[in-house]
């Protein structure tokens, strides 16, 4: 069943209509109109596990992140459309260095700071990213891939920068002494230069030229693995994502109340969810956000929790399943939050009903993608009090379609499957991507006759919310993050006594999915060993959980392993 084929009528005003636009052309003025609105309103508040804080108001990010687009566009002369790489956690950096680089008409390449070496030279090298911003906890990685790939400067920041002089100091002595900084091998320029060189070209030129992209200019590239292969670049516009902020503006209008928010930043900016919702749409809405740069352990939050009264949050089934466990966390500290809204990976029924039952807190899902900036469809809520509450939606579904946003569900033929029937998920949007960077055959793909092909198989209920059953292909979902297969065994196929291997991805209580592996080896092997190698290669939520040792992997008549008999032998274990 489509979109076509719903009484919109008995429906919030919202559904079946285009968003209202903003006056905008790019992210650059969108960002500078919020700092013009809110000025001296906390932006961006970094809060450490000890309980120090340090905070940009909405003025100095704006301020700021001029200072960084002048020394990107007149320091280093970078063109229009360079790629700059952002290889940070969530701290203060982070918006001024993203917001600048959009600003100076640059593309934001996320990057994870997990990555081991071999994972970020492969994404440097494929963007082609000329700058690098980095913390300085990962400089060996620096040293490492930097001279094999065509960035041209490091710009090196630390989870100190913001705080006053005295307490940066403070910081950094004891993270040096601490051991956790390597020493650079390599020519860097540090954050704070960056800035002070940005801020003396804009004071000789006396007014910041306008980079001046348009909605079409290419914004971002977030990697994703799409339905197939390893990982590519899914090319978003500033037309994509000021879409999807108009998209997620209309839906929540009814109960955000702008400038006076508080957001928890605990899922990393690096991830499109919390790049589009938390940073984008939160610093338009004047919305504090609370930077957590490391939720492991969970106990890092308290202090967030604690000193701040959280109005809303994003969050994966993980997060939401464990902080309940948490001996610290209390009903109390979650009295004012109006709700949680939960993407990335499905939200086990269960974890939502306890964490609601808990805290009183509605958790609200949506469907997205990275190819579609990355919000596609959203569960209807309203404001009931101090809270939220749920309308019409079944627990398990992902909602109803955003604001001039078209899903239909598909056969293997592209024709549309009957009401009642499973089908793959297409979209279509202005916040579906331009494609992929430099790959015109996946592109071409995936994107068909003006619809996104998502990969995923979902099917409509009678009032018309999508709820996702399957998916096309055989990518696993751990907290939120792809994971390929295919990369998974070669990496494991590398190892000199491993004959043969094949990967699936099993349900887990914690993590959504898990890694699995089924392993051919020539000669005894431990899990121990197999797991060490794994961990030199590849980030650790893509290491499997487990590992089984087979005779032979079954395969089909062209030799592909049959993945779905693994699935279920695993499911019998």
């Amino acid at each position: 069943m489509d979109t076509e084929q719903v009484w919109w009528a008995s429906y919030p005003g919202w559904v079946g209509q285009k968003a209202q636009p903003f006056p905008f052309e790019n992210l650059g003025q969108l960002i500078h109109h919020a700092a013009e609105r809110y000025g001296d309103r906390k932006a961006e508040t970094l809060v450490l596990p000890n309980g120090m804080e340090a905070s940009l108001t909405f003025r100095e990010v704006d301020r700021l992140s001029d200072d960084f687009a002048a020394y990107l566009r007149q320091g280093l002369g970078l063109a229009a459309g360079a790629r700059v790489a952002i290889l940070l956690p969530n701290c203060l950096a982070y918006p001024v260095c993203a917001f600048g680089a959009l600003k100076a008409g640059c593309v934001v390449v996320n990057t994870n700071p997990l990555y081991t070496a071999r994972e970020l030279e492969e994404q440097l090298k494929d963007s082609g990213a000329e700058v690098l911003v980095v913390l300085d906890h990962f400089g060996d990685k620096v040293t490492e891939v930097v001279p094999r790939t065509q960035v041209k400067t490091v710009v090196v920041t630390s989870i100190a920068d913001g705080f006053s002089l005295p307490t940066r100091w403070l910081i950094q002595a004891k993270l040096k002494l601490s051991g956790i900084i390597p020493r650079l091998h390599h020519p860097t320029t540090s954050y704070t230069q960056a800035l002070r060189q940005g801020a003396s070209h804009r004071a000789k030129a006396h007014l910041l030229p306008e980079a001046a992209p348009t909605r079409d200019s290419l914004a971002l590239l977030q990697y994703t693995g799409g339905t197939t292969g390893t990982s590519k670049g899914a090319m978003l516009s500033h037309g994509n994502l000021l879409a999807n902020l108009e998209q997620i503006a209309e839906i929540t209008r009814a109960y955000l109340v702008p400038g006076e928010e508080t957001v928890l930043t605990v899922l990393p900016m690096y991830h499109v969810i919390a790049f589009t919702i938390n940073l984008l749409f939160g610093f338009h809405t004047g919305s504090q956000s609370i930077l957590v740069p490391n939720p492991r352990p969970l106990k890092n939050l308290q202090p967030a929790f604690q000193n701040h009264v959280i109005t809303w949050m994003t969050a994966v089934n993980t997060l939401l399943k464990a902080l309940p466990d948490e001996p610290w966390f209390k009903p109390e500290l979650t009295q004012k939050m109006l709700g949680a809204f939960a993407g990335g990976m499905a939200t086990h029924p269960s974890v939502l009903q306890r964490w609601e039952a808990t805290t009183g807190c509605l958790v609200i899902e949506g469907f997205g993608l990275s190819e579609a900036s990355p919000l596609v469809t959203y569960n209807v809520a309203e404001r009931h009090g101090q809270r939220l509450r749920r309308t019409m939606a079944q627990v398990g579904g992902v909602g109803l379609p955003l604001p001039g946003t078209d899903v239909r569900l598909v056969d293997d033929e592209g024709q549309a499957v009957a009401p009642g029937g499973h089908g793959e998920i297409v979209i279509r949007g202005p916040q579906v991507m331009l494609g992929y960077w430099n790959q015109t055959e996946e592109s071409a793909r995936t994107l068909r006759d003006g619809w996104l092909h998502t990969g995923d198989i979902g099917c409509f209920d009678a009032m018309g919310y999508l709820t996702i059953t399957d998916r096309k292909k055989d990518m696993i979902i751990v907290s939120g993050f792809n994971v390929f297969p295919n990369e998974v065994e070669a990496c494991i196929a590398l190892h000199p006594d491993v004959a043969d291997v094949a990967v699936v991805g099993v349900p887990d209580d914690n993590t959504g999915e898990a890694v699995r592996a089924f392993v051919v080896s020539t000669r005894e092997l431990s899990v121990e060993e197999l797991r060490r190698h794994c961990r030199e290669i590849l980030v650790n939520y893509k290491v499997p959980t487990r590992f089984s040792f087979l005779a032979e992997i079954p395969k089909n008549a062209v030799g592909k392993a049959l993945r779905r008999e693994l699935r279920a032998q695993a499911a019998e274990e």
